[in-house]
């Protein structure tokens, strides 16, 4: 799954249009394999967007869940916190000539 791609369900506040479609566009991207396409492949990949986009509003309208919803502050630091101890590791790596060094 691309790391683009973020939860969207079940936060406050509620995913945006602009969030929606972003993901959208990743998904496209990752099962294209094409960052722009070519004008060639452009109504495809752009009417791909669209469905796709479409469908992911659909779902998201239609889920339900008892769990409260999640705070997008709180969400974003988590993911923050998790990338520097990610990273930190992989540098301890680096410098200790561990399996990340090649």
């Amino acid at each position: 799954m691309c790391r683009n791609i973020r939860t969207l369900h079940n936060f406050a506040p509620p995913a945006t249009v602009e969030e929606i479609r972003a993901s959208s566009l990743q998904f496209v991207r990752k099962l294209s394999g094409f960052t722009r396409p070519s004008k060639a492949n452009e109504l495809a990949f752009g009417r791909a967007v669209d469905e796709v986009t479409r469908a992911a509003h659909q779902l998201l309208a239609s889920l339900v869940t008892s769990a409260p919803p999640r705070d997008r502050e709180v969400e974003a630091s988590r993911a923050r916190a998790r990338a520097a101890s990610r990273f930190r590791f992989a540098d301890s790596q680096r410098l200790s000539g561990g399996p990340s060094s090649t």
